[in-house]
């Protein structure tokens, strides 16, 4: 109950044997020195408290950036991906979410900020973050707030702009937020370009081996091109697509893939847009969220009270979205029961669950 160990040491282990060399803490600002000596030119360094809206004190023992990192894992915003959806609605145990979509993310962006010399730290802040402004159901909800979001509503911006405004992130990180998807213009740093490659990356390879372990697709139904230049499974393609970053950015000093890998990589999300987000039950279920979540935004607008009082701003169609959008997929169905009225029939069905 107590740990094991005398009045100078408590150790976890009875038997604890692993010792290390003493020596000082390595705080911040050693870690900002070793960041200036081992990163390469054109990586983002962190330097004291970092660039943030509210100025703050320098922490003593993580960077600017390492504290951003902490800030997103320990948020609502963070911990609610857990519930949204990735690619199907109501997952199985396997399939993943967007909270294991941002790790695997987090996982890629790091793995090539190491190899080309970037701020891993930052990478992964951007990367744990980029789909915090994400609604319940997955895209489909970008489609349902756009009716009520005058410069329409896309994650990213809405994940810096308004879901993560009060962690007081660095700009660096937000920019990399705002700006991770190839539709948005280019983020400001190396490691934010790390991320809007890594997000494709892992979301290519990960949706097909979801769809593949739901019986949507198969292997063989893989094109050739994507089979003799990736591989056929995850581990293969996610090898093959990281190395072919890393390599391209070491060569060249431009974030980027070689032509052929890039053609490979383009090749598999084509067919996942083919073969599994614009298949017929993938359109059914959009259309089912948009539904659902139109609503609920209609609702609260009329009955404000019936939101928590955070939510209920001057702005109060704005205030509905932010609420809703923070749903996650059960929560949000649960209110269109309990709220609008509706059957289980006309709520979005997923795996195990009517599809």
């Amino acid at each position: 109950m107590h740990g094991h160990g005398d009045e100078d040491v408590v150790r976890a282990h009875r038997d604890s044997h692993a010792t290390m060399q003493t020596g000082p803490v390595l705080g911040r600002e050693a870690r900002e020195e070793r960041e200036a000596l081992t990163l390469r030119p054109g990586a983002t360094l962190a330097r004291g408290a970092g660039d943030r809206a509210v100025e703050e004190e320098p922490d003593s023992e993580r960077t600017c950036f390492e504290r951003d990192r902490d800030r997103i894992v320990h948020s609502p915003a963070f911990r609610r991906l857990a519930g949204k959806t990735q690619v199907v609605v109501y997952p199985t145990d396997h399939q993943r979410t967007r909270l294991t979509h941002a790790i695997e993310v987090a996982q890629v962006a790091t793995s090539i900020a190491r190899g080309v010399g970037a701020n891993v730290a930052l990478a992964d802040a951007i990367a744990l973050g980029h789909d915090c402004g994400h609604g319940p159901g997955g895209h489909a909800s970008e489609d349902a707030f756009d009716a009520f979001i005058l410069e329409g509503y896309d994650h990213g911006p809405w994940g810096a702009n308004v879901v993560l405004t009060d962690l007081n992130l660095c700009l660096q990180t937000l920019d990399g937020i705002r700006n991770h998807s190839w539709s948005r213009p280019a983020p400001g740093t190396i490691e934010g370009e790390i991320v809007s490659w890594s997000d494709r990356i892992a979301y290519c390879a990960h949706d097909l081996e979801d769809a593949i372990h739901a019986g949507i697709v198969t292997l063989d139904d893989l094109p050739e091109e994507v089979a003799a230049i990736a591989g056929v499974g995850r581990r293969a393609q996610l090898g093959t697509f990281i190395r072919a970053v890393i390599q391209t950015t070491n060569h060249t000093g431009q974030v980027g893939m070689d032509a052929e890998t890039a053609s490979a990589l383009a090749a598999l999300r084509r067919f996942n847009y083919e073969r599994i987000y614009t298949r017929p039950d993938s359109v059914a279920q959009s259309h089912a969220v948009v539904e659902v979540l139109r609503g609920l935004v209609e609702r609260y607008v009329a009955r404000p009270e019936l939101m928590p009082a955070d939510y209920r701003w001057d702005d109060i169609v704005r205030g509905a979205v932010t609420y809703v959008g923070g749903m996650t997929d059960r929560f949000a169905f649960e209110q269109a029961e309990n709220l609008l009225g509706w059957s289980k029939d006309r709520l979005p069905r997923g795996i195990g669950r009517g599809a």
